[in-house]
């Protein structure tokens, strides 16, 4: 039996910060910065919020709206660049928080944007084996950009947990396949000990985001024997609000099949969760029959690309509190307390 999505569940900090606010402490022209990027707003962790309680909450609601007993969980992995230790699992913490445990494997993943969707690929195939009955795989992020880079506009915080199981009566979204396109290509990193990440400019969109997330789109659709016309979610990673635009132009598929998923515009990139929380928002809205296409992105690079097709127990169960429900749910926050939320986070 294919294994395929038992449980979903999604977090987004409730502060924003607008992109005009960003702007007008750096004495740009925040409209123009706005309409280049595609992005008018980010969610803010707040001081007491980071990868490990986004994580924790992100878990608890999967939890929630499958009805999974979490001691039958076999494994979490936890996908982020920002893990709150260097040295110390948030898999761990989720683990316990969520009463999961000891019984289980549990490891934290980084590829940068795509460590999520790579611990999705690894429960699928834990599951399928028969060596766990489910897998929990979250991303999740906290992120973080230099002051006064164009990162500072759109990095964000965010996450979700997607959990992975292959009884009939109790997948929601069956996998149909998976393909993943991965090379050298260093367009974004973080060296130890760095507080902030770089990266490569102009560099990061054609030959890293484009030609990594439409290789693996076509690899996948090509496997599955999935043509652009029966798209009916298009899902992909979302550094800004105008490449996933481009993304979709490019495969052919119109932008109205992107529109639950396209997320930025309104809570900005929030990395290891941006695909992932898209997926979430997709999940609130399928019906049965339904080809949903995901595609993630990772610096460094790499894409994940899936072919979900949802089922008729989606219909019976959607999570409780819709991503677009969260999005709506928000306190603006301005830069002066943006920079104490950020500062205060790293005393904790």
């Amino acid at each position: 039996m294919k294994s395929g999505i038992v449980g979903y569940g999604a977090y987004i900090p409730r502060y924003r910060i607008t992109v005009e606010e960003i702007a007008r402490v750096w004495g740009k022209d925040g409209k123009h910065v706005s309409a280049g990027l595609g992005v008018k707003e980010k969610a803010v962790a707040a001081m007491d919020e980071d990868t490990a309680t986004i994580s924790i909450e992100a878990a608890r609601r999967a939890l929630e709206q499958s009805g999974i007993n979490p001691q039958k969980i076999g494994a979490i992995y936890v996908g982020s660049e920002s893990h709150p230790y260097a040295v110390k699992p948030t898999a761990t913490i989720v683990t316990d928080a969520i009463n999961a445990g000891p019984e289980l494997t549990a490891a934290d993943l980084e590829f940068a944007c795509k460590a999520g969707t790579a611990g999705i690929q690894m429960c699928a195939g834990m599951v399928e084996s028969g060596m766990i009955e489910y897998g929990m795989s979250i991303g999740a992020d906290t992120a973080q950009g230099r002051p006064n880079d164009v990162l500072e506009f759109t990095a964000a915080s965010g996450g979700a947990a997607i959990i992975v199981g292959k009884k009939p009566s109790e997948v929601i979204a069956k996998l149909e396949d998976t393909y993943s396109f991965t090379t050298d290509t260093p367009d974004f990193w973080r060296r130890q000990h760095a507080e902030f990440p770089k990266h490569a400019g102009r560099f990061t969109g054609e030959p890293a985001y484009f030609k990594h997330l439409i290789s693996a789109a076509q690899g996948v659709m090509k496997k599955t024997g999935l043509k652009a016309k029966d798209v009916d979610y298009f899902v992909p990673h979302q550094p800004n609000g105008k490449f996933p635009m481009l993304a979709a132009k490019s495969l052919g598929i119109g932008l109205e099949k992107l529109e639950q998923a396209l997320l930025t515009p309104m809570v900005g990139n929030s990395y290891s969760g941006s695909s992932m929380v898209g997926l979430a928002s997709v999940l609130d809205k399928a019906r049965a029959g339904d080809k949903i296409l995901m595609v993630s992105y990772g610096s460094g690079a790499g894409s994940d690309a899936f072919v979900f097709t949802a089922t008729k127990i989606l219909e019976k169960k959607r999570a409780k509190v819709a991503v677009k429900k969260m999005i709506e749910e928000k306190e603006y926050i301005d830069y002066a307390k943006y920079v104490i939320f950020r500062k205060k986070l790293k005393t904790i």
